[in-house]
């Protein structure tokens, strides 16, 4: 198609608008999360071949072309600016405010480490507080991963560079 990511992001979520559903119906539909389907609408992640099919029934004015280019590895990035828009902001003052205390507790119960972004999983959900409003439930489930003690001898690149 040879348009920009914004614009083929812009021609994928009018295919969502049009199709009169939202992203945990079109979630719901494909196996997947709907954070994860929002990023493969807004070309932030990769659709791959297995999920093609189940993507174009639930949203069937997908064309080849597009499903084509959602299938291409994307340029993850996003507009600095972002951080002024409010939901955006107060997310990122949520973790700002709260990243300390979740890092001490992943650091006392897994070790030295972190969690993933990659091997990540995150949705978005709508619960009832005990005092009966909506409230926002936001989901990060990612794989632990521990920071390696970095010892020479386990450096292959070095291994290899040496002639071993």
């Amino acid at each position: 198609m040879g348009e920009t990511k914004a614009t083929m992001a812009n021609h994928l979520l009018a295919v969502k608008r049009n199709s009169g559903k939202n992203y945990s119906q079109i979630a719901e539909e494909t196996g997947l999360t709907n954070v994860y389907v929002a990023q493969l609408l807004k070309r932030q992640a990769q659709l791959k071949p297995e999920t093609a099919p189940k993507l174009r029934a639930a949203l069937p004015e997908l064309s080849d072309e597009m499903l084509q280019e959602m299938m291409r590895p994307p340029m993850r990035s996003y507009d600095p600016n972002l951080i002024q828009e409010p939901t955006v902001y107060r997310l990122n003052e949520a973790v700002m405010h709260f990243g300390e205390s979740i890092k001490e507790i992943i650091n006392e119960e897994f070790g030295d480490g972190i969690m993933s972004a990659i091997d990540f999983f995150c949705s978005v959900d709508k619960v009832k507080g005990v005092d009966g409003k909506d409230r926002v439930v936001v989901t990060f489930d990612g794989k632990y991963l521990p920071h390696t003690e970095q010892k020479s001898e386990h450096m292959v690149s070095r291994l290899r560079l040496n002639g071993n």
